[in-house]
């Protein structure tokens, strides 16, 4: 199965084991729709985390899991990404797409050129970010009107990005 990773852990939240976590779904506060993430532990073993609550704060989240329950056990958590198996996502709509069934992907402009290939996303304040490989490294943003197309028979994304940027 292929991990999709929602977020992760960016540290403690108080006294009483809430933590600090980065949502990477859209809406921010879809993180907390699954009822189980998978956290990868310091010895390399996977360990279940079940929220009990959460709410946006800031720009984040924070979260109070279960068996969690001082700031000690918060910290000894670590900041481990947050993931699910694929088949636990929900079935998207058409012309619906997740960034991790995108990377491989080739990369075209409205030109026709090829840009090179998606190799990841960055979430970045602004707005997530598709870091494309070719003869060189670009970061294209992905907001709206920057990713045209998606064709998955294909896999090509069409962009509206210029190849000499």
């Amino acid at each position: 199965m292929t991990r999709i990773v929602l977020g992760r852990v960016t540290g403690p939240f108080g006294v009483r084991g809430w933590v600090k976590i980065v949502s990477y779904t859209e809406p921010r506060e879809q993180i907390l729709e699954y009822p189980r993430w998978r956290a990868e532990q310091t010895n390399g073993a996977s360990r279940d985390l079940r929220h009990a609550e959460g709410r946006a704060h800031g720009k984040g989240m924070v979260v109070r899991l279960e068996g969690i329950d001082d700031r000690d056990a918060a910290i000894a958590l670590g900041k481990p990404e947050l993931w699910v198996e694929r088949g636990e996502l929900p079935q998207l709509g058409p012309r619906e797409h997740y960034q991790a069934d995108l990377v491989g992907f080739e990369v075209v402009n409205l030109q026709g050129a090829c840009l090179g290939r998606v190799d990841h996303f960055l979430d970045l304040p602004a707005n997530p970010v598709m870091v494309v490989v070719g003869e060189r490294e670009r970061w294209l943003p992905v907001g709206p009107g920057r990713l045209l197309r998606v064709n998955a028979e294909e896999r090509r994304v069409t962009v509206d990005w210029d190849a000499e940027f």
